[in-house]
């Protein structure tokens, strides 16, 4: 468990395991903790990386707001300064959002990327959703686990959360051309119960030229944490093989020659 100066915040990381790098974002309102079910499931095969962006879990929030093309900078550097070589991007939510984006600017930092219920225009969030993070109670819950860690301690959660609303509800604002430019290999997964709409994810994956979809029956938005033992060996699979060839190709049959 480590600092690294990137820009201006002193970003923590954590190490787990060995082989090929992985680098787990988590998602929004929380931090890398969320990825403990993780880990069991990943450091047999991979160089697992843990990384809190800034504002949330062990690293420090800085004046103004936040953004996913600064958090997207900040993994850049990240990539560039700690890791050994171009890595797998694991994404959830918020950290889906900054993968993608990392992905799109700077393919020669990643492998493959997987996308877990992540959003390429705020439009995708389900009405509502975000609401459900001004309610007291939620704030309370999630203040308690963030005070935990947290060089701001407890009192600053409402900053970071006010923060992140601001971000949600304007970013990103992706569209499917923009996404035609991804080069990675992609898996997207999402619940089937998911916060971002079904049918925003499905634009997701038909407008990625060489994307993999996963919806996981049984589940909302906190699928990684419901059910991790389907999860995770689905990304390690995505991660360790080779596509298998299709019997009947239909969307990829034009690559199928």
């Amino acid at each position: 468990m480590v600092n690294v100066q990137l820009g201006d915040v002193a970003t923590w990381y954590d190490v787990h395991g060995d082989g090929e790098p992985v680098v787990l974002l988590h998602g929004g309102f929380v931090d890398s903790r969320m990825f403990k079910p993780a880990l069991p499931l990943l450091v047999d095969r991979f160089q697992v990386f843990t990384v809190d962006r800034r504002g949330q879990g062990h690293t420090p929030d800085v004046e103004g707001p936040l953004s996913y093309d600064v958090m997207a900078e900040d993994m850049i550097a990240f990539l560039e300064k700690v890791v050994p070589g171009p890595a797998h991007l694991v994404g959830h939510s918020d950290g889906a959002n900054v993968a993608l984006l990392v992905a799109l600017r700077r393919p020669d930092l990643v492998r493959k990327l997987v996308l877990i219920s992540g959003n390429y225009h705020h439009d995708g969030v389900l009405p509502g959703v975000l609401d459900g993070f001004d309610d007291e109670e939620t704030v309370q819950f999630l203040g308690a686990r963030y005070g935990e860690v947290s060089p701001h301690g407890e009192d600053h959660y409402p900053v970071l959360v006010a923060k992140l609303l601001d971000m949600g509800r304007t970013q990103p604002t992706l569209n499917p051309d923009d996404l035609r430019a991804l080069t990675p290999r992609t898996l997207v997964v999402a619940g089937d119960d998911d916060a971002v709409a079904l049918e925003h994810t499905i634009e997701l994956y038909r407008a990625v030229p060489d994307s993999e979809l996963a919806v996981v029956p049984g589940t909302s938005h906190l699928l990684v944490m419901e059910k991790p033992e389907t999860v995770y060996p689905l990304i390690s699979d995505f991660l360790s093989n080779d596509p298998v060839p299709t019997r009947q190709p239909i969307r990829r049959a034009q690559h199928a020659h």
